[in-house]
């Protein structure tokens, strides 16, 4: 009987970051993970999670490792973990409250699971917890002393509140945030350019009406006056927001740009600079992979080095996760400050942050982000 390989992965078979994590075990010269699909984690609910698990482990030779990966986009998964009766609409803005709960009960059950049976995890449930609550994370970088945009600190049920929260603060732009969401879904970038005047509102993001509802959309959406945002504010408050003061970025060859920095075992391995040409980055949108050699040469070794060391501090305050991927927002002046410091700030911190295929890595050229952390894994790996 063959022995069960030494990594066990939660996650979906056949899934990109699945494949690109079995083929980086290969070129490690280990076995390929078994996977334990989120589907059949989640089948009896996501309280019953770690009885899978637990079965799982309870194997001769069962894995000393065990790796929860994210539940993806799977519209299964998804309905599973808000206990939904029917799979949510293609393109539905889905990860709020009842999803966090779902996923919060399955990660706690997992995590509970894995201790009983001495495996080791590389998530710990209680900093995912933090990671996928956008205000929680953005206190615990606070309280830290990581660089973060202010935030409004009140909860934002609708237009009113959010409308309210920017004259009380005299903010004109914001970024509002579905609080458990990921992927940018829901994102808006909020600009009042008047406070006595609310017609005079605009906001843009990765969002489309469809059906009376909110929907992601690749193409961003344009909604203009106090009506139509005021409209949208308030459905996507259903999934209970965090807002930001807007941060202006560094523009980089004419594009707004920010570093999604990849840290493994609390160094920061592999970074890529995210290039847009409106406010939102994130690469899946049909954004672009920037210059980071010419970044670097605008920063200066000790603005680069400021940038590592952020995303480094960030990842040190989620000490239960082996890797975090840390998005550090470059100011507009960097560059241009003289001997000040390069301003900074962390938007996110992800908790799946790796999925960057053919990206190079920092100090191991020949490394992508999954040999990065297979390589900081492997004694225990072949233990």
């Amino acid at each position: 009987m063959t022995s069960l390989p030494q990594l066990l992965l939660v996650g979906n078979p056949g899934g990109r970051r699945t494949t690109l994590l079995a083929a980086a075990c290969r070129r490690a010269g280990h076995r390929a993970p078994q996977v334990l699909s989120w589907r059949t984690v989640l089948a009896d609910g996501p309280s019953r999670a770690g009885a899978v698990l637990a079965a799982a482990l309870a194997a001769p030779a069962a894995p000393a490792l065990v790796r929860i990966d994210s539940p993806g986009d799977d519209p299964v998964v998804d309905r599973l973990l808000r206990g939904a009766p029917d799979c949510a609409p293609r393109g539905a803005i889905t990860a709020g409250p009842a999803w966090y709960r779902g996923f919060s009960t399955a990660t706690a059950a997992l995590g509970d699971a894995a201790t009983a049976a001495g495996a080791r995890l590389t998530a710990d449930p209680a900093d995912l917890g933090v990671l996928f609550d956008k205000a929680a994370c953005h206190a615990r970088l606070e309280a830290a002393g990581v660089p973060v945009p202010a935030a409004l600190g009140a909860p934002i049920r609708g237009w009113d509140d959010l409308r309210a929260g920017l004259r009380r603060r005299g903010w004109t732009r914001v970024f509002v945030k579905p609080a458990h969401g990921s992927s940018a879904a829901g994102v808006l970038a909020v600009q009042l350019r008047n406070h006595h005047a609310g017609a005079d509102v605009l906001a843009r993001g990765p969002v489309q009406w469809h059906d009376g509802r909110p929907v992601n959309s690749l193409r961003p959406g344009t909604f203009r006056g106090e009506t139509e945002v005021g409209a949208l504010v308030d459905a996507l408050a259903e999934q209970r927001l965090h807002v930001e003061q807007w941060f202006p970025k560094l523009v980089l060859r004419g594009r707004a740009a920010d570093v999604r920095v990849l840290v493994v075992a609390g160094t920061a391995t592999h970074a890529v600079v995210r290039t847009s040409r409106g406010s939102v980055t994130n690469l899946h949108l049909g954004n672009e992979r920037g210059d980071l050699a010419a970044l670097c040469v605008v920063l200066g070794d000790a603005g680069w080095r400021r940038v590592l060391d952020v995303a480094e501090a960030s990842a040190r305050c989620f000490p239960g996760m082996h890797t975090v991927g840390v998005d550090v927002l470059v100011g507009a002046r960097a560059g241009s400050s003289g001997p000040a410091p390069t301003p900074v700030a962390v938007a996110e911190v992800n908790a799946f942050g790796d999925l960057l295929p053919n990206l190079p890595g920092l100090h191991r050229p020949d490394h992508d982000t999954y040999d990065a952390q297979i390589h900081s894994l492997t004694g225990v790996l072949t233990a």
